[in-house]
């Protein structure tokens, strides 16, 4: 028998708070998504979280609650494991740094790398940083603080142990060059090369004296193992590394990937990759660094008041409707807005009118028209053959789509064939088929075809939603174990499979009652860990750089805000200024960002065959290759202009409301490139 394909996926081990937010969830439902499909699609997956418990902050923060340092990460740490419970994340290990197992491996790594000449004693001087447990040089102070996350640094001055990161650094840009994949997305690669690496990395302080709470330095019990020697360990300790017992390290090493907040790249691509090297161990295969969740109006935190509790959304709306809109909302990789009106609108749209809507129409004509008895469909039509051909196309899609991470996209996929299901019954009417026995014969395929079609659904979200798949089975009354291999054919379904009608998957909301519920509900305490992240350890949202430019209104981004608002003082135009407008689909071919341009994208357009260039600045809403394979709408016949001395053929569509969160107008892949916009 070939031996079983493995994954490895992790998330970063997350710095003990008394409160997670939203944003902090974020990077660990989509890790739980993709080790869900990698083992829906016939992998053997590790899935590896924890937590990060030592450091100079835990031990000031339990002497200041009288307990210690073991007492206060502990009560920290069960909150953590609830939190992933509600969210059901299926992790296969969670990692602490104060188990044994861990502190043993990470006390012989330090060894290891002191007996081979990487680690030597020196004394430190500089800036530091203690909610983020970093080291910084002058020149890297922003404005004199942190520059990760704002707050004020203190100067010290101690004896402490070095790892020799310069002596590695060209070998490591050497790699980088030859394996474009290993840090993505594009933008985080090159930020890594050209603001860390290439200027030249200075030796990294790995221990300290000047608290306790910490892994003691084997040989020197005055020094305790700074923090990323200590946690970016766990991914190989919590595999048995340097241990009796290393059958993990040997299955699942190297990580097929690591997923990270962008704000911690550095230490994942830079210090991690180093370590490994001096270790003599293959580097992972990808570090993912994904954007920001940030709350509408700035980044999430406690001294704002703004604060949205997981718990407390998955209590008012359910488990799914949050990892679905976490997972679809934003392109994973790009910062992305949270607003409780996108939440509830999301909600709205697909969940309730799309998915929910259908499950209900299904079930109950097939309850009414045939007794509850899934029909036995007969010979199918053209329309029933284009539904079969879309709903076996899918499973391929999406599985690509999710071997890039694009989870937003992937879920766009399903989407689309939950959309075309329910044009599907617009377009064979049931209700009309059931009025004459002529009628009635066709009514048995077009059942049976929506029960089927759901019947994929099911097993196409199972990564991403938990409950909604066994519930749709359920009604659908399907018994038997659903796989991704069911997938290969249309036809499953057995007929006379007996439905069992069952409450409304998605309820629609009234907006206006939610928003107002929503506000009562917000958190309004002091948030010590900064913004709203993958991990909890970054600053907050980039820095805006304030209004838009005319530059940037060129290149085709709507205005938002006031600008928006005043929509009704514009002058009425006819029916033929309109048609001056010649509007077409474009296909997105190739995306590169401007050189020294932050709101540009240079986009290689497909439009009916002949290429066209388009620089468009969206920038700050879309990576490159987030759009690429879109169906963009664009003005054809506008005049070109050079934008930065680049020629800009035309112009995409985008809207964008008063927060400044921005989509492209774009249409189904059913579209070709080229058609007119009417």
């Amino acid at each position: 028998m070939p031996e079983k394909k493995t994954f490895y996926i992790t998330t970063p081990i997350y710095y003990p708070s008394d409160k997670l937010h939203i944003g902090h969830s974020y990077t660990t439902v989509a890790a739980d998504a993709m080790a869900r499909f990698k083992r829906l699609t016939g992998y053997e997956v590790m899935f590896l979280t924890g937590t990060d418990e030592h450091g100079q902050k835990i031990e000031k923060i339990a002497r200041e609650n009288k307990v210690t340092p073991k007492e206060y990460v502990d009560r920290i740490v069960a909150g953590i494991k609830e939190l992933w419970k509600l969210l059901d994340i299926s992790y296969d290990d969670f990692i602490r740094t104060t188990d044994k197992r861990h502190e043993a491996v990470v006390q012989k790594i330090f060894q290891k790398l002191y007996d081979q000449g990487d680690i030597y004693k020196s004394e430190y001087e500089g800036w530091y940083c203690t909610p983020c447990e970093s080291f910084w040089t002058e020149h890297q102070l922003a404005d004199g603080n942190c520059p990760d996350c704002g707050r004020p640094v203190e100067r010290v001055r101690e004896e402490s142990y070095f790892f020799k990161l310069s002596k590695y650094q060209d070998r490591l840009i050497k790699y980088i060059e030859e394996h474009p994949e290993f840090i993505q997305p594009q933008s985080r690669q090159n930020e890594m090369l050209n603001n860390f690496l290439r200027p030249g990395l200075e030796d990294l302080c790995v221990s300290r004296t000047s608290f306790k709470w910490g892994i003691p330095v084997p040989f020197d019990g005055q020094h305790v193992i700074y923090v990323w020697l200590d946690a970016l360990s766990n991914y190989i300790s919590a595999l048995g590394y340097l241990s009796e017992d290393d059958e993990r390290i040997r299955k699942f090493w190297p990580a097929d990937v690591h997923l990270v907040g962008k704000e911690i790249v550095r230490f994942h691509t830079i210090i991690w990759p180093i370590m490994l090297m001096a270790l003599e161990l293959p580097l992972p295969r990808q570090v993912f660094g994904h954007g920001w969740l940030i709350l509408e109006g700035g980044k999430m935190s406690k001294s704002k008041g703004n604060v949205v509790d997981p718990v407390v959304l998955v209590d008012r709306y359910g488990l799914d409707a949050i990892r679905y809109f976490l997972l679809r909302e934003v392109p994973f990789g790009a910062d992305g807005v949270f607003s409780n009106e996108a939440l509830i609108n999301r909600i709205n749209s697909d969940l309730a009118n799309d998915l929910g809507n259908l499950v209900s129409r299904t079930v109950a004509m097939i309850d009414k028209y045939f007794g509850g008895e899934v029909p036995a469909p007969g010979e199918p039509t053209d329309l029933d053959k284009d539904l079969e051909a879309l709903a076996l196309a899918t499973p391929g899609r999406v599985e690509g789509l999710m071997d890039q991470l694009l989870f937003s996209n992937a879920l766009s996929e399903i989407w689309r064939l939950v959309g075309r299901t329910n044009k599907y019954i617009d377009e064979t009417a049931p209700w009309v088929l059931a009025k004459t026995e002529e009628g009635k014969a066709r009514l048995t395929t077009v059942l049976y075809h929506l029960a089927e079609s759901l019947r994929f659904i099911s097993v196409l979200i199972s990564p991403f939603m938990t409950r909604t798949p066994v519930e749709i089975q359920r009604q659908l009354g399907i018994k038997d174990e659903v796989s991704w291999d069911s997938l290969k054919e249309f036809g499953r379904l057995k007929p006379g499979t007996r439905v069992c009608r069952g409450e409304v998957i998605f309820p629609r909301l009234d907006v206006a009652e939610e928003l107002k519920a929503l506000e009562h509900l917000t958190e309004s305490k002091k948030d010590s860990d900064g913004a709203a992240n993958g991990n909890g350890s970054g600053s907050g949202a980039a820095k805006e750089d304030g209004a838009r430019s005319s530059e940037s209104k060129q290149a085709g981004v709507q205005a938002a805000g006031k600008e928006a608002e005043g929509r009704e003082s514009l002058p009425e135009i006819t029916i033929d200024d309109f048609a001056k407008l010649d509007l077409r689909v474009a296909r997105v071919i190739a995306a590169e960002k401007v050189e020294k341009a932050d709101k540009l994208l240079k986009l290689t357009l497909d439009v009916g065959g002949q290429s066209r260039q388009v620089v468009s600045g969206i920038a700050r809403h879309y990576e490159p290759q987030d759009l690429v394979g879109k169906n963009v709408v664009i003005i054809a016949n506008l005049k070109p202009v050079k934008l930065r001395g680049i020629l800009s053929e035309g112009m995409i569509l985008a809207a964008s409301d008063s927060s400044g969160k921005l989509e492209v107008v774009s249409v189904s892949g059913e579209i070709e490139s080229g058609a007119k916009v009417n």
